[in-house]
């Protein structure tokens, strides 16, 4: 967990000696990242740069398993987990062993009355009992290398279930085993069709039942291999298994339902291997609002995280975040198997000029790009549709030239254009024999091109030969039922392969070893305090962080000393630890431009102090700063990701428009200048009504060292906000004109 105790070192470079003692928290067992050629690689809080890849070959596919708490018994609900078991354990080829004190045989197969007594090491336990704690001991001591434990009342259940899951845990940490569960189900062993092709994909389920609307893809031709259904993660989790099928050379695409994340930094490391990899995860997660959020903490136990840091924290790393389950399978059906698109363009081809136009007015609203044909494209699409007719794009054919042979010249044309990486027909419903000719010609038109092709079928029915047998029976084109989702996975397409094309790991860049900005902050950091605003700014320009020319007086004389020292205008603020919002209290004056205004306002300034009973370390004399953008720029600490860094617009506004974007450390440039390219004002920063372009380039450098101050100091700096950072023109900075940091 980025930033946290809980995470897989100690977060705190001054505590780097417990780690070469090789006093590693528990957890740490299995958590250890390591690089491709073993050897440790943390950042510069101790931190793993790289995912731990665990090795589940044996897993998904044992040589030998057993069975603990088998049954043949009719009426008990071990006994059809039993059957299906046997039943998989036949299709993989693994020899099965029940495991029962009772019994001498279970459905004909010789049954053994404990783990010791097995007649070989197996590679898989699978727990049918009510308490698998006193299990994992044994299964240790004959060291077996996977357990699944379905047994539920455990952290779904609330703090006593959380304390016996924990139990559970720290002894399967110690036995060196890896468990699935509790609280899971049998989706890992369902039966996968063996007679599909192509890139497959991989389904990951904290709810068994979720995952269904994706699995039952293969009734549809489309392949899936594997199947993690993770329960309550008492040991392996959505990260691990994240990290393993991106490395599967059969597994095309992700597919995940997440209720909660056990380990934010786990997680990223998880979704940066995939991206590294080009292996696209698409995600349902839910706890966007406070009930869902309530729900998925009951069933799995497990935080939920801030959705807005989750959020961006998938979308920083590539992850492709859904909202339903329909959105699940078609988003992931579509990136498993289509090929890298060859153009962003998308042209939307249809035989009514209504249903084109609604189309593209919803594919445009969503970002796809809906470029305009040439004119020679154009004239070249006018041989076959008439010249009343609209084919700029989106293109209407008008109907009837679907029904013969120019049907498929007005395809291969429209596809023949190099700006055209996506066609899209919509046929909103059968109208035979059109709609027969018009999907058979699109399905042989997608046979012989390397660019893709979707159709939405919008019949309610699905039962017509064209969408059952001629659609569905294509490997290279993508049917959908729905223009929404069609215009989701579309969009995930090209976004995901614009992302990875262009993939830098921000781990790769991420310090190993403390900056001397490090070192001078730690000599101002006050643990457990909230720092004055003279002392935030001061470590503001420990990280080299410009603040306005000020100095912190005690006295009026000395206030009027410093005022000619810093220049006239100035700003006097008081200044004490306990100061979060001085505004309010009348704690700010702006505008003094003589002595006498200062004098006087150092004495109304320590007044109102002593009067509200807030203690002051002294007044501000500042440099007065009026033309910019009020930005502002922060810290906090997320319970699952640890530091988080936050930008917006700032001054009065932050609370009120509350428009801001946020990014996991470490990042990079780019992801810098993603942040401020999604606020809605950041129209403001390149000048509106006749103001000045802002220091868009100063602001991004402010960013980039609040991040580095937020990975060096780790879970130290409890809270940083400048609020307002003011963003000067173009080639003039940016200047942190108040700061507020709580150190913990």
């Amino acid at each position: 967990m980025l930033g946290s105790t809980h995470g897989t070192f100690t977060t705190d470079p001054r505590r780097a000696h417990v780690v070469a003692c090789g006093e590693l928290p528990p957890h740490a067992v299995h958590g250890r990242a390591v690089t491709a050629d073993g050897a440790d690689d943390l950042d510069v809080s101790g931190r793993p740069l790289h995912a731990d890849v665990p090795d589940l070959d044996r897993f998904f596919r044992p040589e030998s398993v057993a069975v603990i708490g088998a049954s043949d018994a009719e009426g008990r609900p071990n006994t059809g987990i039993t059957r299906q078991l046997i039943a998989w354990a036949e299709r993989v080829g693994a020899r099965l062993h029940p495991v029962h004190p009772t019994r001498g045989s279970v459905f004909g197969i010789s049954c053994f009355p404990s783990v010791a007594d097995l007649p070989e090491q197996v590679d898989l336990a699978v727990l049918l009992v009510g308490d698998p704690l006193p299990v994992i001991e044994q299964l240790a001591e004959e060291k077996v290398r996977f357990a699944v434990a379905f047994a539920s009342g455990f952290a779904e259940t609330g703090e006593e279930g959380a304390a016996a899951q924990e139990r559970l845990a720290a002894a399967v940490r110690r036995s060196g085993l890896r468990l699935l569960g509790p609280n899971t189900n049998l989706n890992a062993f369902e039966k996968f069709r063996d007679d599909l092709e192509g890139p497959a994909i991989a389904l990951i389920t904290q709810s068994g039942h979720q995952g269904r609307p994706v699995f039952t893809l293969q009734e549809l031709g489309i392949r899936l291999s594997h199947w993690a259904p993770t329960g309550n993660e008492a040991d392996l989790e959505t990260a691990d298994f994240i990290s393993y099928f991106a490395g599967q050379p059969e597994v095309g695409a992700i597919a995940a339902y997440v209720e909660g994340l056990k380990d934010g930094r786990a997680f990223l490391l998880a979704a940066d291997r995939a991206a590294r990899n080009g292996v696209p995860v698409v995600a349902v997660k839910v706890g966007r609002t406070e009930t869902g959020a309530r729900m998925a903490a009951s069933h799995t136990g497990k935080l939920t995280g801030a959705d807005a840091v989750v959020d961006a924290a998938m979308r920083q790393f590539g992850v492709i975040r859904v909202d339903g389950l329909d959105e699940l399978q078609d988003t992931s059906a579509l990136l498993a198997r289509a090929r890298p698109p060859r153009a962003d363009g998308v042209v939307v081809y249809s035989i009514s000029g209504g249903t084109g136009a609604h189309f593209s007015d919803l594919a445009t609203e969503a970002g796809l790009t809906l470029p305009t044909l040439s004119d020679a494209k154009q004239t070249e699409l006018h041989q076959w549709i008439p010249d009343y007719l609209n084919v700029a794009n989106p293109v209407d054919n008008g109907g009837h030239p679907v029904g013969d042979w120019r049907g498929r010249k007005i395809i291969d044309a429209i596809l023949d254009d190099p700006q055209v990486g996506v066609l899209i027909c919509p046929i909103t419903g059968p109208f035979p024999p059109m709609s027969d000719k018009l999907a058979q010609d699109l399905v042989d038109a997608a046979e012989q091109t390397d660019k893709l092709v979707c159709v939405v079928w919008g019949s309610p029915v699905g039962t017509e030969e064209a969408y059952r047998t001629t659609l569905l029976g294509s490997s290279r084109v993508a049917t959908f039922r729905t223009f929404a989702n069609c215009i989701t996975a579309v969009r995930a397409y090209l976004d995901h392969h614009r992302f990875t094309a262009g993939y830098r790991s921000p781990f790769d860049e991420a310090p190993r070893s403390p900056s001397p900005s490090f070192r001078k902050a730690q000599a101002l950091m006050r643990p457990g305090q909230q720092l004055s605003e003279h002392a935030a700014k001061q470590l503001l320009r420990a990280y080299g962080i410009r603040v306005p020319r000020e100095q912190l007086v005690t006295s009026a004389a000395a206030a009027v000393r410093a005022a000619g020292l810093v220049g006239y205008p100035v700003v006097m603020k008081a200044s004490g630890p306990q100061l979060a919002h001085k505004t309010e209290l009348g704690l700010v004056k702006i505008g003094l431009t003589s002595a006498s205004q200062v004098r006087d306002a150092y004495r109304e300034l320590t007044d109102i102090a002593r009067y509200e009973g807030v203690p002051l370390d002294g007044v501000l004399v500042c440099q007065m700063v009026e033309r910019g953008v009020e930005m502002v720029v922060g810290v906090t600490q997320d319970p699952l990701f640890g530091p988080t860094v936050t930008v917006g617009l700032g001054g009065v506004l932050v609370e009120v428009l509350r428009d801001a974007a946020v990014r996991v450390p470490p990042f990079g440039e780019n992801q810098a200048q993603a942040m401020l390219s999604e606020l809605r004002g950041r129209a403001l920063l390149d000048g509106v009504r006749g103001a000045p372009p802002a220091d868009v380039d100063a602001l991004v450098e402010v960013v980039l060292r609040v991040q580095r101050m937020a990975l060096e100091l780790g879970e130290d700096i409890a809270e940083l906000d400048i609020n307002p950072l003011m963003v000067l023109p173009r080639g003039q900075g940016a200047v942190a004109l108040d700061a507020f940091a709580v150190c913990r």
